[in-house]
């Protein structure tokens, strides 16, 4: 059973102002702040939060003490330097290493965080947060899914049911559907590079309310589709105002962008 929303239109847009199905914010910063601050990071929700943005987009994965983390790549070597991975890692050795240097000297020792801090960090600035599911492996899907949801419904027990709370977002069919298992009072999102043919129905094997693609590959055509449908569309990853603005004429309900110095809050 699909979650009823009760409306929640924020500070910078009426509830009219939004697409049909979509309370959220429609400017979400990519990873936390994009490319303005390191990615999967307590500083980039701040510097979101900071600069008036109301929604971001997050990647949850497993350490190896079954502790959700914010991290995109399993592997280490991007933003964290040195060999090594997050499903081999605890929770407390990634707050020990250092996945801000590869950013800026700025941001120099910003840890990689728990969720249950980002979420808490989020919720005190009133920034709404779509929170991906990402498995380091396809094995770790179902778990991974099921363990974002039951701590992300814990912490947003009070407000189940209404648009503060985020939409839990994948990949994998697997993971949403372990989501759905301890949180089916969140919004689901299905993400996808390409629509396939089948989206309907793989939205339908997960109870996914919305659909989330890539713009590399967005048709208007398929926009009308989902619109038709009564699904909410939003992009990813948005980087130019001619993008910003085609999506919107689209009628897509939400963009996820690295450039927060280009699409600014109140963008739409």
């Amino acid at each position: 059973m699909k979650p009823t929303l009760k409306p929640w239109p924020g500070p910078n847009h009426s509830a009219s102002d939004r697409p049909q199905g979509w309370l959220y914010p429609r400017i979400l910063g990519h990873r936390g702040a994009g490319t303005l601050a390191p990615e999967n990071t307590l500083g980039a929700l701040r510097y979101a939060g900071d600069h008036g943005f109301q929604g971001v987009e997050v990647d949850a994965m497993l350490a190896a003490d079954g502790v959700p983390v914010l991290m995109h790549d399993p592997i280490f070597g991007r933003t964290v330097k040195g060999s090594g991975s997050i499903a081999s890692s605890s929770s407390l050795d990634l707050s020990r290493v250092d996945a801000g240097s590869w950013h800026s000297p700025a941001y120099a020792g910003e840890p990689v965080p728990t969720l249950e801090a980002a979420i808490a960090l989020c919720r005190a600035a009133k920034v709404w947060m779509n929170i991906e599911i990402k498995p380091s492996s396809e094995q770790s899907a179902r778990a991974t899914g099921r363990t974002v949801g039951a701590i992300t419904n814990t912490l947003y027990a009070d407000v189940l049911g209404s648009p503060e709370a985020p939409v839990l977002s994948s990949f994998s069919l697997e993971a949403l559907q372990g989501a759905r298992e301890t949180a089916p009072a969140l919004v689901r999102g299905l993400l996808v590079e390409a629509i396939p043919s089948d989206w309907k129905q793989r939205m339908e094997q997960t109870g996914a309310s919305t659909l989330h693609a890539s713009i590399r590959h967005l048709t208007q055509v398929q926009v009308a589709a989902a619109r038709d449908a009564a699904i909410p569309v939003m992009v990813y990853t948005v980087n130019s105002v001619d993008l910003a603005q085609q999506c919107f004429s689209w009628g897509v309900s939400a963009v996820c962008t690295d450039r927060l110095d280009l699409i600014g809050p109140d963008f739409v």
